[in-house]
């Protein structure tokens, strides 16, 4: 399985899972909002041009990501400063 970089934001509790090859930026071109009630957050899609997946934004990181993947998570906060 491929390793996939995931960035975490603590101060703002907002993790990203990057899926796209590293070292290579692609701009998000269409966002999907998924917002049920039941689950208490929020999770964005984010789609390439070419229709790919190419990221997952997932907000009140902290109650939804394993503490595994938040601590090995690369950070973006001041924390990871």
């Amino acid at each position: 399985m491929a390793n996939l970089r995931v960035t975490y934001d603590e101060t703002a509790d907002a993790a990203y899972v990057h899926l796209t090859d590293p070292g290579v930026h692609v701009k998000a071109a269409r966002m999907y909002a998924c917002d049920p009630a039941e689950v208490g957050g929020m999770i964005n899609l984010d789609f390439g041009e070419d229709g790919r997946l190419i990221g997952i934004e997932i907000l009140a990181a902290g109650s939804k990501l394993p503490g595994h993947v938040l601590e090995s998570a690369e950070r973006l906060d001041a924390e990871g400063s």
